[in-house]
């Protein structure tokens, strides 16, 4: 469904008209839509998604420089809409909230990625002193035991590991692939890592590591 979003008001609440394809629906305000959404209203939010994801996801490239990410950081936006849509109260205009809100994800995608550079740098550096001091047959031992660790997890939880580890997969890629959401994919994860942590513990003091990616790091970049 193609919807056209064109302004019909100058008021401080705005009111817009929706068209599909040669009928037009009838007018709301924004008040009225984010009401809808609060209810469960698909199509409303749906309407919401089209009127802005496209202007949201320019505004994202040019925080973020890569039209992926900005699109993970928009998608990121209306899902936590959707998931806490009971809640869903704002209290300025509508386009001010989701720009606010999309800005926010992308700063927050780059101190992630930040993060994360600076974390597999110091993981790098272990995994290549681990590498000189710890015998061949103990890195076996290691291997084994993963394999068999990540074998137990319980199957969806295995599933979005193995996506994530083996296949390199960003979580929204997950999320699709196996049908659920990102926050789904992002707990699952966390679970994994958790229960791996639990069953490997053993060979965090032989090996020299302090975390399970560090551990995990010895056994995927070897």
């Amino acid at each position: 469904m193609n919807l056209l979003r064109t302004p019909v008001s100058s008021d401080s609440s705005p009111t817009y008209l929706y068209r599909s394809g040669q009928d037009l629906n009838r007018m709301e305000t924004e008040q009225e839509w984010i009401a809808a959404i609060r209810k469960g209203d698909e199509q409303a939010f749906e309407r919401m998604f089209r009127a802005y994801h496209a202007a949201l996801c320019r505004h994202a490239v040019r925080l973020l420089e890569d039209a992926e990410d900005a699109e993970e950081a928009v998608q990121q936006v209306f899902l936590k809409i959707w998931e806490r849509r009971e809640a869903f109260e704002i209290t300025v205009a509508l386009k001010a909230y989701l720009y606010r809100a999309v800005h926010n994800a992308g700063l927050n995608m780059i101190e992630r990625k930040k993060r994360e550079r600076n974390h597999q740098q110091a993981e790098l550096h272990v995994v290549h002193r681990s590498e000189d001091a710890v015998p061949e047959m103990r890195r076996k031992e290691l291997e084994t035991a993963i394999q068999q660790a990540i074998q137990t997890l319980p199957e969806q939880c295995r599933r979005v590991f193995e996506l994530s580890r083996f296949e390199e997969l960003k979580y929204r890629e997950i999320a699709d692939t196996l049908g659920i959401s990102i926050k789904t994919v992002e707990n699952q994860m966390g679970k994994a890592l958790r229960l791996l942590r639990e069953r490997l513990a053993p060979f965090l003091s032989v090996f020299g590591v302090l975390t399970i990616h560090e551990l995990l790091n010895l056994f995927f970049h070897s």
